[in-house]
This record gives structure tokens, sequence and C-alpha cells, in this order.
């Protein structure tokens, strides 16, 4: 059973569509406008081996706040989709990723209910490349975790580098993705004593 999303959403500021395959290879077909942000989405597809296409036009004359935020929240949205009713996954997988002097510990949960827990080195560069403000980091994971409900965990103990530290992150968000999605033979129905998720 194909286990793909897909999101179209529009508002006065951004127009986006995603499309999502869990059990993909890891092709990605990614723009948003924002170099950075596309680069890391290629990172999510690559190391969580979803199959992921991401159309966004936003109003970047502004700032790349919204393209960001709103890509997000779709790519939540078709991930929730996609993963239908959580019957036969493993539901709980962690993931440690490094990137030369930096490295993220990240921890998820399908749990249904969305929770988010992040923390970064102090300090860090305000911007990578020429649009990708680094506070987003953060909003791009809350902005996720909001649609997608599950709950997450990142932390980055050390690294000195913005592009490293942001970059082993979503590194480490893909791999454990990719582990709490899949499916494990052993489970029987939904990985839950309530019975749903």
């Amino acid at each position: 059973m194909s286990r793909t999303g897909r999101v179209e959403r529009a508002t006065k500021e951004t127009k986006v569509v995603v499309e999502l395959n869990l059990d993909g290879s890891g092709v990605a077909d990614i723009s948003t406008g924002v170099g950075f942000y596309d680069h890391m989405l290629d990172q999510l597809a690559k190391h969580g081996l979803f199959d992921l296409t991401v159309r966004t036009e936003g109003d970047l004359h502004i700032d790349s706040h919204h393209t960001i935020e709103d890509t997000a929240l779709a790519l939540g949205a078709a991930f929730r989709e996609a993963l239908g009713d959580k019957a036969g996954i493993r539901r709980f997988a962690d993931a440690k990723v490094p990137l030369d002097e930096a490295l993220a510990e990240v921890t998820v949960d399908v749990s249904g209910r969305p929770y988010l827990v992040h923390s970064e080195p102090e300090g860090m560069a305000p911007v990578i490349g020429r649009d990708y403000d680094t506070t987003m980091t953060r909003h791009v994971f809350e902005s996720f975790v909001a649609q997608a409900r599950v709950a997450l965990h990142v932390h980055v103990p050390y690294g000195r580098n913005a592009h490293h530290i942001v970059e082993c992150q979503f590194k480490a968000f893909a791999r454990a993705l990719r582990f709490a999605c899949e499916r494990d033979p052993r489970v029987s129905g939904v990985p839950s004593t309530k019975g749903a998720l």
C-alpha cells in the first residue's frame, strides 16, 4: 500500500505544493526560492529515503519567513496524510549525526501529539547564504510538528559553524523520521496501548 501525501496550501503570502512518498529512494525536486532551505529539504529527502517534491512561491520581496514557514506547514500535513492510520510502524526512533565539529541528536515519537523541544548553540551567525535566517530552524520544526502531530526533540550540544549546526539537524531529523515511520513486521496494528495514534 502506497504511503503518499499531497498538500496544496495557498494564502496571500505563499503558494505551496508538497508531494511526499515515505517509501521512496530519496529523490528530491525542491524549489522554494530560498537556496539554503532547498539544500536542507534535499537533505531530508536523501537521508530519510523520502521522495519529495516541493514547489513554493512566496513573498520573498518581504523576506523568507512566510516561504519557509508555510512550506514546513505543508510538509507536516503531507507527512501526516502519508502515514495514514500508522498501523505497523515503529513509532519511536532516534539518530545522532555529526557534521565536522557539530553534532545533532534527534528523537521522534509519531504520537499524534505535537510537541517540540529544541536547543542549539547560542551566538550562531544570524544568516546563512543570502536569505536563511538561522532563527527559522526552530520555527521549521515547530511548524512541521504542529501539522504532522509528532513529538520531536532536537538537541545540538556543540558546533561552531552555523551551516554545519543547521545541516546536521536536518540530517538527523531525516534519519529519525525514516526509522520511526518504517514498518516493523512484528507490530500488529497501531503501536499504542490506546489503540490509536
